[in-house]
């Protein structure tokens, strides 16, 4: 009788079991695969540092030099070595993984005393005209680090407040919500009204297969007035495609606001390691910070092209990792229940791949990376208060969920969301407000087996 209760044979499912034909309705075939054939089926520490097993042509060799200048630290201009040099003359860190460790998530500071490394802090104010404008004397973003000559901006110190939240069944948890102080601020005191918006470096898996999803398919998932009456608004962000000179609908970056995985690198070289390039070819410097303007310069951009490139299809094909329990009767219930709440209206499971310009491979693919690439509303509790194009101070992209649950074995940790202040998936489905208000709810008064069963599913991704 044991063997009439496979998946394939759903007549005899009620007969088996009770409640195992719930579960497997919602199974769909080659969910355990959420890269399609750019699948990886490594659980281990590497587990985010494969090349995708599809690739062709001698791209597999451009991805192991990506991958050597991904991980090399550069150094300060001039020096010996000419293709890693010009560093700074501000920076946040000395090279790609030192926040993409293991090419995973960024830690945030857990106590006042460290360096927020791997999160960094974008600035703005209003211009007169009221439009978005770089904060006066800091720039775009706030380093914290610099050349010999140069002064850094100055420190940031982090705290957290416990915040109690109490589940219908009686039970009850805490989030944190964090507090930040800038000190030693070296080029005077931030403009009035200067808006500040932390930004965690999130895991980089899958980044070419989300930059092959159609724009039609993205465009059919927004609903920006909600026509459909169900709470949920995502909208699109456009964003100026410094290649193309035109605008782009943006897939990257916590608010949408990079429209390739090309320009989402170059930004990072120029305002994370001050390395400029043909995309970004001048250094984030205020106009008040003369010794940083006065630092060595080359003449050409310090990040020569072949090297951009490849890094570029580093990020780009770096393997999805395989769910693991995918199948298992409390993990269907867990998606059932992630069904129930909604949570699909924002993280949607699955799209076919359209084209893509470089990377062939990664056409007509079907993927599930629990990600509709839209802004939403996520309510004042996670507000930066900051727009960014047209994301509003309080809208934030679906990050991807794929590749999730692996995060504490690659990194160390399970901090989630844009400032990486929820410390597991838990606490992450708290702090949702906005338009995931209903599903917050709701999953508060689930029984405290069944938020465990959501809870696991959601890691299994």
């Amino acid at each position: 009788m044991k063997n009439l209760c496979y998946p394939l044979l759903f007549i005899f499912l009620v007969a088996c079991s009770p409640r195992r034909d719930v579960y497997l309705a919602s199974l769909e075939v080659g969910e355990q695969y959420p890269g399609g054939a750019a699948t990886t089926d490594d659980f281990s520490m590497n587990a985010f540092g494969h090349v995708a097993p599809n690739l062709k042509d001698g791209k597999e060799m451009e991805f192991v030099t990506g991958n050597a200048f991904f991980k090399r630290n550069w150094v300060t201009s001039p020096s010996s070595t000419a293709d890693l040099d010009g560093l700074g003359p501000l920076f946040n860190a000395r090279s790609c993984s030192s926040c993409h460790e293991f090419d995973g998530k960024g830690t945030p500071p857990s106590a006042e005393n460290e360096d927020p490394v791997a999160l960094l802090f974008r600035l703005s104010v209003l211009d007169a005209s009221q439009s978005i404008a770089e904060e006066p004397s800091y720039g775009r973003q706030f380093n914290h680090l610099s050349i010999m000559g140069v002064k850094p901006e100055g420190k940031v110190k982090v705290s957290y407040e416990e915040i109690a939240v109490q589940y219908a069944d009686g039970s009850s948890t805490s989030i944190r919500k964090p507090a930040y102080k800038f000190e030693d601020l070296q080029y005077g005191k931030f403009a009035v009204g200067t808006m500040v918006s932390p930004r965690i470096a999130p895991h980089i898996v899958g980044l070419g297969l989300l930059e092959a999803i159609s724009e039609a398919d993205l465009r059919a998932l927004a609903d920006e007035m909600d026509v459909d009456g169900d709470g949920i608004s995502g909208k699109m962000n456009y964003i100026w495609d410094v290649e193309k000179k035109q605008l782009a609908p943006g897939r990257f970056g916590w608010k949408a606001n990079q429209p390739t995985v090309k320009q989402q690198v170059a930004s990072a070289f120029v305002g994370d390691i001050g390395i400029t390039s043909s995309l970004f070819p001048n250094e984030a410097c205020a106009e008040n910070q003369v010794d940083c303007q006065e630092a060595y310069k080359e003449e050409q951009p310090e990040l020569k092209d072949n090297i951009l490139q490849r890094v570029t299809l580093y990020s780009q094909t770096l393997a999805v990792p395989m769910r693991r329990n995918f199948d298992t009767d409390s993990i269907l219930k867990g998606k059932q229940l992630f069904i129930a709440l909604d949570c699909n209206s924002c993280h949607n499971a699955s799209f076919v791949t359209g084209s893509h310009p470089g990377l062939p491979e990664f056409a007509n693919q079907k993927i599930y990376p629990y990600t509709d690439l839209l802004l939403h509303d996520m309510g004042e509790g996670l507000a930066d208060n900051r727009p960014d194009g047209l994301a509003s101070g309080s809208e934030w992209k679906t990050p991807p969920l794929w590749g999730i649950g692996l995060s504490e074995t690659v990194n160390g940790h399970s901090y989630l969301l844009h400032d990486g202040r929820a410390r597991n998936v838990e606490e992450a489905i708290l702090w949702h407000g906005g338009e995931a208000s209903a599903s917050t709810a709701a999953f508060k008064k689930l029984e405290q087996q069944d938020r465990i069963y959501l809870i696991d599913f959601i890691n299994s991704l």
